[in-house]
């Protein structure tokens, strides 16, 4: 199988403090990675160096586009890699007003990114909106409220439904839980695991709580000052931890 997505040799740094180091990894359709480590790891660092967020200082991220085959989207021009970032990328933010016009309508936030792809027809964006709200179990009555009167968890459902609603195939999420009490976490993440089931999404997901990645991920990269320790199948990375760092990671959860 080719891959959808390619990373070779990322490197970032911020004068003499590593940001990533030489990081490479496939990731094929379908599937989920899990990336994590302690704050100032590099995970976060080098998810943005991976969306386009971020240049890194050196390495390609190599991704299958429809039209053209794999391209190294470091080298895309702005225009070229916005519009992926519209159609077959999607970023969700840990601070769902990161990724969220706060002074649209929940609806219009939907919309917004159906026409920047083309799309016109209100009446049909409208519904396509309405329909993605009760998928991410938000009730079609509040189309029209802004998402500042939505509790933290309906804003983190809005934004998912905002990205996912041009139907793409790769989704970088950082720390998309972080901030939500455990009740509205699981709701999410069960919400999530749903959705790239559903849609055959491939991920990438940034995260500090391995319950995520144990619930999410098919594979997992631990990260640790801008170094990758180790990586395998979650399970058995988290079962098996093989790294010092990665057992100190798994020990410290279960004696919470």
């Amino acid at each position: 199988m080719t891959p959808l997505l390619q990373v070779k040799g990322i490197e970032k740094r911020y004068g003499a403090r590593i940001g990533c180091s030489d990081v490479s990894f496939d990731l094929f359709p379908g599937e989920v990675m899990g990336i994590v480590g302690e704050s100032g790891s590099g995970k976060s660092t080098l998810l943005n160096c991976m969306a386009g967020h971020l240049e890194p200082d050196a390495g390609q991220v190599i991704f299958g586009t429809r039209a053209d085959g794999p391209v190294d989207t470091v080298t895309m021009s702005e225009p070229e890699r916005r519009m992926l970032s519209r159609t077959d990328w999607a970023f969700v933010h840990q601070h769902a007003r990161d990724g969220l016009r706060m002074s649209v309508s929940a609806g219009g936030n939907i919309g917004e990114r159906l026409m920047a792809v083309g799309d016109r027809h209100y009446g049909a964006i409208r519904d396509r909106a309405i329909d993605w709200l009760g998928r991410v179990e938000i009730e079609e009555s509040r189309v029209d409220d802004r998402p500042s009167a939505f509790s933290g968890g309906m804003q983190q459902r809005l934004q998912i439904a905002r990205n996912l609603v041009t139907g793409p195939r790769l989704v970088f999420m950082d720390e998309p839980t972080g901030g939500l009490d455990v009740s509205v976490q699981a709701r999410l993440l069960d919400l999530l695991r749903g959705l790239v089931r559903e849609m055959g999404l491939s991920a990438i997901i940034v995260t500090h709580d391995l319950a995520v990645v144990r619930l999410l991920a098919d594979r997992l990269m631990v990260m640790k000052s801008g170094h990758v320790v180790e990586a395998g199948l979650t399970d058995q990375v988290l079962d098996d931890p093989q790294h010092a760092y990665t057992q100190l990671l798994v020990s410290s959860v279960l004696q919470v």
